[in-house]
């Protein structure tokens, strides 16, 4: 899981021919933190997460194949504060902002093949005092995916993604996958620049009820005791997600579930901490908690 963490955090390859705008207001409620041995630590934590960002095409052409040739720009953010009790800041900060600026670039290839393209940076950090930005928390991130249009509903892809998190230029295999089944019932498994699923119903135009399922993260780069660390924040949602449409452009989604999981630690940043941590059975993390959201999503 931290592998593919890693990859979807820098990989933002999901663009569609449309100027889209989103903001997330999320909060996770307080459950217990356990060490690296799943032992109960008596600290405990919720979080509070707010995100947004914009996809503006620069120009935009449309093929006899109905596929689109696309230059454009992404920009996007988040800010988690976490309250926790009795949990050291050495272990868990009390807050992350992360911000990120990417130019993309789509086009078909063939009938049936298309590349997705994003070169970008973004700052991550463990504080929201711009003033003490340093150069290492400042990373550089890129991919490249060819995907495959194996039905008008289903693409499948795969590439590079390439990034600094580790302190020097490292290129990891990168994955695309984007299903949809559309109508009363609707159907959606996407892994492009985050994990997710959904399943649901459309009972009115300006209605429908989602179960969904999707993983999402955080990312700070501070000097900890003298030495780069690397804090990670992730968290899997699954729960129910009325969302409510109004006119053509504007949804609310409203995800009301559970955080099933929740890792939260810091480690060295190097690759054979990386691959260390990898091999062990526990993470540092916060047990169940309470789950619940509200977005905006709005089309220009």
């Amino acid at each position: 899981m931290k592998f593919l963490f890693i990859i979807l955090l820098f990989l933002s390859l999901s663009f569609n021919a449309n100027a889209q705008a989103y903001l997330k207001a999320e909060y996770i409620g307080s459950s217990s933190y356990k060490d690296i041995d799943n032992n109960k630590t008596g600290g405990k934590g919720d979080a509070k997460i707010i995100s947004g960002g914009v996809q503006i095409p620069l120009s935009m052409k449309i093929n006899a194949d109905n596929r689109p040739t696309v230059w454009g720009i992404g920009i996007g953010g988040s800010y988690t504060s976490f309250n926790n009790r009795n949990i050291p800041t050495d272990l868990c900060p009390e807050e992350i902002l992360n911000a990120q600026l990417s130019l993309m670039h789509m086009r078909p290839i063939s009938e049936k093949w298309s590349i997705i393209a994003s070169l970008g940076a973004g700052v991550y950090t463990a504080h929201a005092d711009l003033s003490k930005i340093r150069m290492k928390s400042v990373l550089a991130h890129g991919g490249v995916i060819f995907i495959w249009h194996l039905r008008d509903n289903l693409d499948v892809g795969m590439g590079l993604a390439i990034n600094n998190s580790f302190g020097y230029p490292m290129a990891f295999p990168a994955f695309y996958l984007n299903w949809e089944l559309h109508g009363r019932y609707e159907v959606k498994v996407s892994m492009v620049d985050a994990v997710s699923v959904s399943a649901g119903i459309k009972l009115k135009d300006y209605f429908k009820l989602n179960l969904i399922a999707e993983m999402n993260g955080s990312l700070a780069l501070e000097k900890i005791n003298g030495e780069e660390k690397m804090f990670s924040h992730q968290y899997i949602v699954t729960g129910i997600q009325p969302e409510f449409t109004i006119g053509k452009s504007l949804s609310i989604p409203i995800t009301a579930g559970i955080v099933a999981d929740r890792p939260a630690f810091y480690e060295k940043r190097s690759l054979k901490s990386f691959f260390k941590a990898m091999n062990r059975e526990h993470d540092p993390h916060f047990t169940v908690a309470p789950y619940v959201s509200v977005g905006l999503k709005y089309r220009f």
